[in-house]
């Protein structure tokens, strides 16, 4: 969903970025020399630069000389017939964390009159508001600042920018209500103002951005019910209203926008059924309306959206019956989940079973009996059956599953060795917790398994055996076998995960010391060895896990001194009670001489 986002949003801006420079390249063939910077315009840049006071990109070391149009300053752009600088784009790089700048917007940059493109993007470390003087870009076609650290209130005067075709703040600090000014913004295309604080109502001067085709107003605070307007901007392709605090029913104008592709609804506090209409959005590919207060039934009219790939009504008060889905009905999907309304439905409906499906989240959906058998296994990637009534089945239910990546069978009444299952090779997750295994830990965690497994979840089973060696290039990240019979030490190569962040081994009869290789796990953030038969001492080379943020050592047979290092020394007593003769803090101190005791 969110490359799907990603890739909408480029196309846009790279769209009006191409009318852009085509303009510039018609300017470039007629005019033989360009004329050096404009001196107004090089003294706005340098007053930003000077509100820059860290810069890991390096773009404004670039920044000097007095012409700022030779090609030399990165990020900036003039038009060459007048030396005015017409474009301003400073970006991280994709996949780059390292990348900021630290300092502020200088109002000066509201100087740069012939501006037509200004985009600060993903620089983090921007603090400050956005300052009022950018309303005199009236040249202004594109303002992109976000994944930056704006805060304050959105100026109202940016609605006086009546060229605007592109404006995203998202991924701020702003708070305070969308402008109503925003209603003059008549040329708008894409307006984007996701992962902010913004509160109260969507303005209803909206209704006038007519041209409008890209909306996202997700992670934010607005409240009130969704307008009918949004239903009318017929040219809208992408509208994400997820996260909020939006009440009241769905309007069944949204289901007139003949053109849309995405609509994200989730987690919000919307009640009454899913309209029948939802049937009309022909070009749909996306609907999400999951964690809201939905109720009555799944309407049928579903099954005539023959581009619907993605589905999502989970945590709803949905009910029975299901629809019963044609043949051809819903012919693109590929992802389905309807976990957690007040569904009965017994068995994997077939239609459901039939399809070739990437992802079938069905959990809390009140399924019995054996784990259900898929026409077409191949296909699928995720799996969430947890929180069922499921007993069996295991035996094939494996086969011919060579693409399973996640598969998630908590909480149900699974009875089987986990030594008769042979788990898919590209399985990264697999969480079977709160169910009846039995067997050796051995069968999960193994050679085969180790460089593709991330996530494994046995707790709350009755597994025993010894815990087993791991091997170098393990991916494991995450590592839960509490509340099972596992026996024996924990094995010195644990120090092999290195990329373990979770380790849960509470609530076994895991005996012998705790490792000083431990320490060598500098991902790991959750240690819990509780209530099993560990001795000798806390190894003080865990003191350099400076990740941790919960570690439990509760009832063990553990003696001496604890790290008196951050985090040991200020967790909670309560996490080294019930040992023999543990000290320091924050427990009692040690004694100097003669034995050590509680």
């Amino acid at each position: 969903m969110q490359l799907g986002t990603c890739v909408l949003n480029l196309v846009l801006i790279f769209s009006l970025l191409g009318q852009f420079s085509g303009s510039v390249s018609e300017s470039s063939s007629s005019t033989p020399q360009a004329p050096i910077c404009s001196e107004e315009d090089r003294a706005s840049l340098l007053s930003f630069k000077a509100g820059i006071s860290q810069d890991t990109s390096q773009t404004l070391s670039t920044w000097t000389g007095r012409d700022c149009c030779d090609g030399g300053w990165e990020g900036v752009q003039c038009n060459p017939s007048t030396g005015r600088v017409n474009m301003l784009q400073i970006q991280r790089p994709e996949r780059d964390d390292e990348t900021f700048m630290k300092g502020t917007l200088s109002p000066s940059l509201g100087n740069l009159h012939f501006l037509e493109v200004m985009i600060i993007s993903g620089m983090k470390h921007i603090t400050g508001p956005i300052p009022n003087s950018f309303s005199n870009l009236t040249h202004l076609t594109q303002l992109i600042l976000d994944d930056n650290s704006i805060g304050g209130c959105i100026p109202p005067s940016l609605g006086r920018l009546s060229l605007l075709q592109s404006l995203s703040l998202a991924g701020n600090h702003l708070k305070g209500q969308i402008p109503p000014t925003f209603g003059g913004l008549r040329n708008l295309v894409q307006l984007n103002l996701a992962r902010n604080s913004l509160s109260g109502p969507i303005p209803l001067s909206l209704k006038t951005v007519i041209n409008l085709q890209y909306l996202d107003l997700s992670y934010n605070l607005l409240s009130a019910p969704i307008p009918d307007f949004i239903g009318e901007l017929k040219n809208l392709t992408y509208v994400d209203l997820s996260s909020n605090l939006l009440t009241g029913k769905i309007p069944v104008s949204l289901f007139g926008l003949v053109n849309l592709l995405d609509l994200s609804l989730s987690n919000n506090k919307l009640t009454g059924n899913i309209p029948d209409q939802v049937g009309n959005l022909k070009s749909l590919t996306s609907l999400q309306l999951s964690a809201n207060l939905l109720t009555g039934h799944i309407p049928l009219s579903i099954s005539r959206l023959q581009n619907l790939w993605y589905l999502n009504v989970s945590s709803n008060w949905l009910s029975d019956p299901l629809p019963v889905i044609p043949t051809k009905g819903i012919p693109s999907l590929l992802s389905i989940d309807l976990s957690y309304n007040n569904l009965s439905l017994g068995t994997v409906p077939d239609w459901i079973r039939s399809k070739q499906l990437k992802d079938v989240h069905l959990a809390g959906c009140k399924l019995k009996g054996d784990l259900p058998h898929f026409t077409r296994p191949d296909s699928l990637s995720s799996i969430d059956l947890s929180d069922n009534y499921l007993v069996d089945g295991i035996s094939n239910f494996f086969t011919n599953m060579s693409g399973l990546q996640k598969l998630k069978l908590s909480n149900n009444q699974l009875r089987f060795d986990i030594s008769a299952i042979k788990l898919p090779t590209e399985l990264s997750s697999i969480d079977l917790h709160a169910n009846l295994l039995v067997g050796s830990l051995s069968t999960i965690v193994n050679n085969r398994t180790s460089s593709s497994l991330e996530v494994i979840d046995l707790s709350n089973n009755f597994i025993s055996g010894h815990v087993p060696g791991f091997v170098e290039g393990s991916s494991l990240k995450v590592l839960n076998v509490g509340s099972n019979n596992i026996t024996g030490p924990i094995p010195v190569s644990i120090s092999n995960l290195v990329y373990l962040e979770r380790l849960d081994i509470s609530r076994n009869h895991v005996l012998g010391t705790i490792p000083s290789s431990l320490g060598r796990l500098l991902k790991l953030k959750w240690l819990d060895v509780s209530i099993n038969g560990l001795t000798g001492q806390i190894p003080s080379s865990l003191s350099q896990l400076t990740s941790l943020k919960h570690a439990n050592f509760r009832a063990n047979r553990l003696c001496g001194e604890i790290p008196q290092t951050r985090p040991f020394n200020v967790f909670r007593p309560v996490a080294y009670g019930h040992n023999l003769c543990l000290c320091g803090k924050p427990l009692q101190p040690c004694k100097k001489h003669g034995s050590m005791g509680q």
